[in-house]
C-alpha cells in the first residue's frame, strides 16, 4: 500500500492506543465487543446478477478521502462501460485522511446495497479505513441484496469480511477512479458483463514487456503443478491485518492471491510470516502472487531483494506457487471473483475460472 497509507496506518495504531487510554473504546471497537465474536462459518455461495448496459452503479468512498477530479474520472470510467453512475451522499466528506466518519461511510455503503435500482457498488479508491467498518456492517442487508462490489487495496477488508459473513461473491478489481487500460476493461467485461462457464485469464502483454526492465513484473513459477480451489486474498497488508479476527481469510484448500505496494522487503517478510503462522501456506491449494510494486529496499540499504524475500516463503512449500501475475497496484490488471472455483496451472502460468462469478 502507499507510503502515505502506511504512515496513516501506523499513526492510527498510536492514536487508537491513546484514545483507549484517554477516552474509552472507539465506537467501532465497542460495537465489536457488544455484538460478541462473529463466527466464521461457511455460507452458501451467493452470486450477484451480471451487469447489463444501462445498469446503475453507486460510487462510494469507504476508505480514504477523494476529490473532484477523481469523482469526475470515476463517472467517466463507468459511463464508458455503458453503465450509469450515482454518487454516495457522503462521497465528498473528509474526516482526517478518511472519506468521512465511520458512520458516514457505513451509511453510503448500506444505502447502495439497500437501493433496488443500484446493481453494483464500486469503491472510488482504497486508501485506509475500511477495516473500521467491519464490526458495524449490516451483513444481513448485504446478503439479502446481493450486488457486484468492486475494488482492491484497502477494499480487501470489505471483500474478506463480506465473504466470511455472507458468502457473497465480490470482485477484486480496479477502483472506479483507476486509469483503465484496454486490457483492464476487457477483463472487467469478461468477468462482470459477459461471463463464460470457464475462462482462462490471459496475462497482460504490457506487463510482460515491463518485465524486461522491471523484474517484479516477470511471471515466475517457484513450484510447478496444478491446483484447484476457491479464490481468496487481496492486499497483503489487509489480509495479514485481519489474521486472528472473525473476518480473516481462511485460505485452507483455497488459491491464496496476494499483492502489495510501497512495502520494503523486511515488512513483506513479517506479513507473510504472520499469515504462515496463523494458517500455514502449505494448507492452501496454491499461492498466486501478483505485482509487488515499489517493494524493493532503498539504494544503500542492507536488505534482501524482493524476490529473495518472497522465495524464503515460496520455495519450502509443497503446493504450486507463482508470482508476477497481472493484478495489483498496476494499470493493466485483471478482475478476480472472490470465492469462485478456479485452477492455477503453475507450469503453463495460467489461471482458469471454472465458473462465472455472476449469474
Amino acid at each position: 500500500m502507499s507510503s502515505q497509507t502506511n504512515l496513516s496506518r501506523r499513526r492510527f495504531g498510536g492514536l487508537l492506543a491513546a484514545t483507549l487510554g484517554a477516552a474509552g473504546t472507539p465506537a467501532w471497537a465497542a460495537a465489536a465487543q457488544g455484538k460478541g465474536k462473529r463466527m466464521q462459518q461457511p455460507h452458501a455461495l451467493i452470486k450477484p446478477a451480471r451487469l447489463q448496459p444501462g445498469d446503475l452503479v453507486a460510487i462510494i468512498a469507504p476508505g480514504g478521502f477523494t476529490d473532484e477530479d477523481a469523482i469526475a474520472k470515476a463517472q467517466r470510467n463507468i459511463e464508458a462501460l455503458g453503465l450509469r453512475a450515482s454518487l454516495g451522499a457522503n462521497i465528498r466528506a473528509v474526516h482526517g485522511n478518511y472519506a468521512g466518519t465511520v458512520q458516514q461511510r457505513l451509511d453510503d455503503l448500506h444505502a447502495a446495497f439497500r437501493d433496488p435500482d443500484v446493481k453494483a457498488v464500486w469503491a472510488i479508491r482504497g486508501g485506509s479505513g475500511c477495516i473500521s467498518l467491519l464490526a458495524l456492517l449490516d451483513y444481513a442487508l448485504i446478503r439479502a441484496n446481493p450486488k457486484v462490489l468492486i475494488g482492491y487495496s484497502d477494499i480487501t477488508a470489505l471483500h474478506l469480511a463480506i465473504a466470511s459473513q455472507t458468502g457473497l461473491v465480490t470482485f477484486h478489481g480496479p477502483v472506479a477512479s483507476s486509469t483503465f487500460s484496454e486490457y483492464t476493461v476487457t477483463q472487467l467485461q469478461n468477468v462482470l458483463m459477459m461471463p463464460q462457464e470457464q475462462y482462462t485469464i490471459p496475462m497482460a502483454l504490457e506487463n510482460h514487456r515491463r518485465a524486461q526492465t522491471q523484474p517484479n513484473f516477470a511471471i515466475r513459477t517457484v513450484h510447478g503443478g496444478q491446483a484447484t480451489g476457491r479464490l481468496t486474498g487481496g492486499n497483503l497488508c489487509l489480509v495479514s491485518a485481519l489474521a486472528g479476527t472473525p473476518y480473516a481469510a481462511d485460505f485452507r484448500e483455497h488459491i491464496l492471491f496476494l499483492e502489495e505496494i510501497n512495502e520494503v522487503p523486511y515488512r513483506i517478510d513479517r506479513m507473510l510470516c504472520q499469515l504462515d503462522l496463523s494458517v500455514g501456506f502449505n494448507k492452501a491449494a496454491a499461492l498466486m502472487l501478483g505485482i509487488f510494486e515499489h517493494c524493493e529496499a532503498a539504494d544503500g540499504d542492507t536488505s534482501l531483494t524482493l524476490n529473495d524475500t518472497l522465495d524464503q516463503h515460496l520455495q519450502p512449500l509443497r503446493v504450486p506457487a507463482v508470482s508476477g501475475y497481472s493484478f495489483g497496484h498496476i494499470r493493466h490488471q485483471f478482475t478476480l471473483p472472490m470465492g469462485i472455483l478456479a485452477t492455477l496451472d503453475a507450469d503453463r502460468q495460467t489461471l482458469t475460472l471454472l465458473e462465472p462469478g455472476v449469474c
